[in-house]
This record gives structure tokens, sequence and C-alpha cells, in this order.
């Protein structure tokens, strides 16, 4: 059955007893928990406090995890760089797995400068892949790579190269992004649901529109379209409404927040049931 998260990041200005408690008063069944969440981010990652306030809701049980993203880059041609972005995903790895989550979504990296990926590039990307391999072996946690958007120096942003390399990495699992793919068009959507469904762990939905990424999903025929697709290919993951609150024309309070949370489950329980 499919359980319905949120991003932490979408209550990113709380503590993390409060965004539990947002995202159970939403009506949500777990949560994706960024690990950038600034409350816990900022505290030096406080894992003992994380696990309270899951034990404390163990119905929300498993959670899935994000790896952190923000100023990192495993394949940067700095490899200072590269190398603390790597370290990051594998502790990563190995938070989700003590605190038993079911999936830890990580990010392919890319190309530094705005150019068509090199052979240096791959190499860097074999490399973290090789890193990771090793700690997804010694993890019960599922690593799932998400695909980015289509930019000229992505390294993971088409169905046939996400395809490609999860028959090269049997042991990684795959998160679709929506938002990413609708930047291309709604049958890219389709294109990744079918080449590489069977591997899909985590879907981030989200709706864009004219370059603009993570937008609000509720009563668009896109997004509904690509709800009817997930059952028939018979979907059971998480689906995690990940959704930018800076597209917002104000501020919203947290009670905006967990009604505009309502709202979009709402909506996608009428096609999954």
């Amino acid at each position: 059955m499919v359980r319905l998260a949120v991003s932490s990041m979408f209550f990113h200005e709380y503590a993390l007893d409060e965004i539990f408690d947002f995202v159970g008063e939403a009506g949500l069944d777990t949560m994706e928990f960024w690990i950038e969440t600034p409350w816990f981010w900022l505290r030096g990652q406080p894992v003992q406090l994380l696990q309270d306030c899951l034990s404390g809701r163990p119905a929300m049980a498993p959670l899935t995890v994000h790896a952190p993203i923000l100023d990192l880059n495993p394949c940067s041609i700095n490899p200072k760089v590269a190398e603390v972005s790597v370290e990051y995903t594998l502790a990563a790895v190995e938070l989700a797995d003590r605190i038993g989550a079911g999936v830890v979504t990580v990010h392919p990296g890319r190309r530094t400068a705005k150019r068509v990926p090199s052979a240096t590039d791959f190499a860097r990307f074999d490399h973290y892949l090789a890193l990771l391999s090793d700690a997804a072996r010694r993890s019960r946690v599922h690593v799932a790579i998400e695909n980015m958007e289509k930019k000229v120096n992505s390294l993971l942003c088409t169905p046939e190269a996400v395809r490609e390399l999860l028959d090269r990495e049997p042991w990684l699992s795959f998160t679709l992004d929506t938002s990413h793919a609708m930047g291309v068009s709604l049958g890219e959507v389709a294109a990744y649901i079918h080449l590489c469904g069977d591997r899909m762990k985590n879907v981030h939905l989200g709706r864009s529109n004219g370059g603009t990424m993570h937008l609000s999903v509720d009563n668009d025929p896109g997004i509904a379209t690509i709800l009817r697709w997930l059952s028939e290919a018979g979907y059971t993951g998480v689906i995690t409404f990940e959704i930018e609150d800076r597209t917002f024309d104000h501020d919203l309070s947290s009670e905006e927040k967990i009604l505009f949370l309502a709202q979009q489950a709402a909506f996608v329980r009428e096609f999954l049931g």
C-alpha cells in the first residue's frame, strides 16, 4: 500500500518535534527526513533526538531519508569538494540504517562546468558509486538514486540513462522526481515509470511549470495522469510531496502548510485509494 509523505524541508523553519506533529496533523503517513533540515543540521545532527521523535510516533516508521546536497557535488572537479560530498552521502546511508529508514535518496552529482559531462566526470561518478555500493551492502536500507533536471551538465537526467545504470548496479534503487521529469514533458514521466518502475522505491511528487519546479499537485490533470500510471504499474512505495514553499505568494504559517498538505493528500488518495 502506498504511503504518503512530505519532505521535512517543507517545514524547514520549525523544530524537529514540531515538524513531526505537523506531518501527523496533515494526515500523512510518514516523512522524508532531509538531513539538512536546519534545526537538526545546525545542531550537529543529534540522531538520538531524531530517534526520540520517531519512537514517540511509531506509526510513521519507517521514515525515508534524503542525503545532504546543499553546496555539495560528489563529482566535483575540486577533489576536496568531491571527497566531503561523498562522505556526507555515506554518512546518510549509515544514519538511515541507524534509524531503521526504508529508503535513502541520493543525488548523482553533476559536471562542475555547465558543459556536457566528460569521461573524467563519469570516472568520478563511478568512484562515488563504488563507495556507495559498499555502504549499501553493509546496510539494510534501500539506496535510491534520483533523476535530475535535464541540464547540459547533468549526469543522470534521462530514463534511458537511469535504466542503464540500474542494469549495471543491481544493488541500486530509484527515486522518481516527477517535477524534474515534467520539465521535459509528461511523456518523460511515463518513460521513467515504464523503464525503471521495477526498481522504484520512492516518488518525489511535484509539478513543473515554465521552468519552475516543485509546485503543488492538487487538481492538476498532468499529476492525475501520473498517479493513474503509478497505480496501473502497481507501485506500492512511498509518494513524497516535494513542494517548494517559496513558490507561494506569501510566507505560509504552520496552519496553512498543514491545510495545504491535507489538500494535496486528499487529491492523491482519490487516485490511489
